[in-house]
């Protein structure tokens, strides 16, 4: 019977399971994640080698003219060496760890989720997935609100493949922006790359400008339409609040629109 469910085991049948609990499940770039790992063992003993935590989401690539998307793992947290599990037995296991600065937030359609997996001897591996709630950290949210207050909304949320800015991952998320007020008619759309730091954030800022004469189509036709700007904005400069970062944004993008 013993070898007969170990067989079962080793295709998943009777094997262990995992659910990761998180203390919240509201995260910051930047902030202290804290959870449990809840295992419950399978119909036999099993040797679990490890436990791994893997920090994912998607993005999207450009092939042959088409779009295809990409999973992607942020960052991978070892939670526990190996230990023997016994058939029935139950154990929580806690862990800590920080959420990368360049976590996406989840805006729009961007998941980004924990994936749980045991390193199981001789059997399928057993996982789980828990998807997550993204927010942006304070200095983020200053100049996205920052943005607001200057009248554009925010149209998009994207990650998107870009190796131009040489970051650890392969991919950005692009915050686009539609343009109203003064700068409707004159701007097609603003998009910002947020790169936070402990110290403040740079932010790169692309200005797509709407084709006005000739001169301005064959622009917008051969892809000059489009001008780049980085900023940087210290924790300082962020802690005087929206008005003193959007008056910054705004030299830039008038700079630009013209």
């Amino acid at each position: 019977m013993s070898f007969f469910n170990r067989m079962l085991a080793s295709i998943g049948i009777g094997n262990a399971k995992v659910d990761t609990r998180l203390a919240t499940s509201q995260l910051t770039p930047g902030a202290l994640v804290e959870g449990t790992v809840h295992i419950e063992g399978g119909n036999v003993e099993q040797q679990i080698d490890t436990i791994y935590l893997h920090l994912m989401t998607q993005y999207i690539r450009e092939s042959n003219d088409h779009k295809v998307t990409e999973t992607a793992t942020i960052a991978k947290f070892k939670v526990a060496q190996g230990f023997t599990l016994n058939p029935q037995e139950k154990r929580d296991i806690p862990f800590t760890f920080t959420l990368p600065l360049e976590t996406p937030l989840t805006l729009g359609r961007t998941p980004v989720w924990i994936r749980t997996g045991l390193d199981v001897q001789s059997a399928v591996d057993p996982t789980d997935n828990d998807h997550v709630e993204v927010v942006p950290q304070a200095n983020v949210k200053t100049v996205l609100e920052a943005m607001t207050d200057l009248g554009f909304m925010l149209r998009a949320a994207k990650n998107e493949y870009n190796r131009r800015y040489q970051g650890r991952l392969p991919f950005v998320q692009e915050f686009e922006y539609y343009p109203s007020g003064a700068y409707r008619g004159k701007l097609d759309e603003i998009d910002l790359i947020f790169f936070p730091s402990e110290n403040g954030v740079e932010v790169v800022i692309e200005v797509d400008r709407k084709a006005r004469g000739l001169a301005s189509f064959l622009e917008e036709a051969m892809d000059m339409d489009e001008r780049k700007q980085k900023v940087y904005f210290t924790n300082q400069e962020l802690a005087q609040g929206t008005s003193a970062v959007g008056r910054k944004l705004e030299e830039i993008i008038r700079l630009h629109a013209n």
